[in-house]
């Protein structure tokens, strides 16, 4: 095992990494479909309590794994579970946390091109004069969708990709402090001055001005007036849930491998805090503040339930922006699509990371080398996500490597965290050297409760029920109807409800469903390769030794 003398350069700067990190697209394009979605104010307060039992106590988790690894060498998170698991088995679990980082980077870096290419398009004007169908169809060309093929080639924007994915290489090959902590030092500053520019401008738009319908404060209302019925409904519990794990970016291995270059005794309770609560204020208070406002004042909070989802920051805000004037439009447009290329790079950086230090500690690969390889990596397995977009294999990457692993890397690192390693070393660990008292109760917190709040989470990921009705569901099962399973639940996915056409090709044109089952294989290729490599380079250390 190579050891690396690579450190954070500044406080300030590891917490900036940290929070961004955290802080992506899916803080201003998932989280807004989130909240609408599941009822506005109903979903805030599961999503807030989910905050404080699971996403919290899951980065304090990490950071002490991580920071416990990295003085013992590890700074990838196969060795991280072997050094708290006491066992030898553990390293495979740790798979996740190399696994995760690959195949969600192969279908992130793609969204993130799109941002860097919109960034060019609002500065060329190329949505000037265009209307919301308009703005949606350049959408669809650009990304080479709708036209019926079975392949997508979209030119163009495969090469704002390659771009993006260079862009990724060549700061992550310039090492920890000179790269990704300068990156996120520019980024997640130009990101909060991007932001408070749009939230102001969205919040002071009133009715009858700029061609807006409504007031923009009618959307905030929607989001934060609460809803105590919520707390009742399984639905919106699981969804807020999720949206942490995925704000949060917990049980991916990215936190672990930034806190393995601490040092032994550098605070991590206060730093771990400080990160979270960063991205929740950029997530809640700028991401809640943008789409919503902005759309109900145009659109009105009907069409937002009907329509708001992904990729509504790319079909539908460019037109919106259009009512501003031309000059305010550029300017919208570029402050837009640059706050989500920055959330997006400073994010896909982390995830690079974790599997350049494995490559460096494992088989003692330079810096250099290291990038260069996981670009060829990701190269290889964004092809799909690419070239197969509209038959599914983007979808397939984000349900299993975004969803799925990252909740069971989760549940099991908090099992050998708490229960294997054991709590009181555990708690030693998070609290040695902090710079704030974490009030006890956190220890029960994280022994008991967000382990139960994770087996409620992956429990209800695989039997989640059509349509999200759980009293419902039950009833069927009781009158011998059987389970009805939702299309996106694990069991669901896995047996492809929802999914009428059942052959692989039909005259020789490949099918959706043969599509999907050959992207499960690459991403379950993947996972043993990954495996493959973590055995060969233990045996590597057997024969040195």
């Amino acid at each position: 095992m190579t050891h690396t003398n690579e450190r954070w350069g500044s406080r300030i700067g590891l917490i900036l990494a940290m929070a961004g990190n955290a802080v992506g697209l899916g803080n201003f394009l998932r989280f807004p479909a989130q909240a609408v979605q599941n009822g506005g104010g109903a979903f805030i307060i599961p999503y807030l309590v989910s905050f404080l039992l699971m996403g919290i106590p899951l980065l304090w988790i990490e950071w002490a794994i991580g920071r416990h690894g990295g003085q013992h060498g590890f700074h990838s998170a196969p060795g991280m579970m072997q050094s708290i698991g006491r066992s030898s088995l553990w390293k495979y679990v740790g798979v996740f946390g190399i696994f995760t980082n690959l195949a969600i980077l192969a279908y992130y870096v793609y969204i993130e091109s799109w941002t860097l290419s919109y960034v060019w398009f609002s500065l060329t004007g190329a949505f000037n004069g265009k209307t919301t169908e308009q703005v949606s169809q350049f959408f669809s060309a650009y990304l080479n969708i709708g036209t019926g093929q079975s392949i997508n080639l979209p030119i163009k924007a495969i090469l704002f990709f390659l771009t993006a994915l260079s862009i990724n290489i060549l700061v992550l090959s310039r090492g920890l402090a000179k790269g990704v902590e300068i990156a996120s030092k520019i980024g997640m500053p130009l990101l909060l001055i991007f932001g408070a520019f749009l939230a102001v401008r969205a919040l002071t738009l009133n009715a009858g001005e700029a061609g807006a319908v409504n007031d923009a404060f009618e959307g905030l209302n929607f989001l934060w007036q609460p809803q105590f019925d919520s707390l009742s409904n399984p639905k919106i519990w699981l969804a807020a849930a999720g949206q942490i794990f995925f704000t949060l970016s917990v049980g991916m291995g990215t936190v672990h491998c930034y806190a393995s270059y601490l040092r032994q005794n550098d605070d991590i309770a206060l730093n771990g805090a400080a990160a979270g609560w960063m991205n929740e204020f950029v997530e809640v208070v700028l991401g809640g503040s943008l789409i919503i406002p902005i759309a109900v004042a145009y659109l009105g909070l009907p069409w937002i339930k009907e329509n708001v989802g992904f990729e509504m920051g790319f079909r539908t805000m460019p037109m919106l922006f259009q009512n501003w004037g031309p000059i305010l439009a550029a300017v919208a447009g570029i402050a837009w699509f640059g706050l989500l290329f920055c959330a997006g790079v400073t994010s896909s950086l982390a995830m690079g990371q974790p599997v350049m230090a494995f490559f460096q500690d494992e088989y003692g690969l330079n810096r250099r080398r290291s990038a260069i390889t996981l670009g060829g990596i990701l190269l290889m397995l964004s092809l799909p996500c690419i070239l197969f977009y509209e038959m599914g294999a983007f979808g397939e990457f984000d349900y299993w490597a975004g969803t799925f692993s990252l909740v069971v890397f989760a549940l099991l690192e908090i099992i050998a965290f708490a229960w294997i390693f054991g709590i009181d070393k555990g708690w030693a660990e998070i609290t040695r050297g902090a710079d704030i008292k974490i009030h006890p109760i956190f220890k029960y917190v994280i022994k008991y409760v967000t382990p139960l709040f994770l087996v409620a989470v992956f429990v209800g990921s695989v039997f989640k029920p059509d349509g999200g009705n759980w009293l419902a569901a039950f009833s069927d099962l009781l009158h011998g109807q059987g389970w009805p399973f939702a299309t996106d639940s694990i069991i669901g996915t896995v047996l492809n409800i929802g999914i009428t056409e059942k052959r692989w090709f039909i005259d020789g044109v490949p099918t959706q469903i043969f599509i999907l089952n050959m992207t499960r294989l690459l991403l379950l290729s993947t996972f043993i390769a990954i495996s493959v490599a973590v055995y060969l380079a233990w045996r590597r250390k057997e024969v040195k030794q």
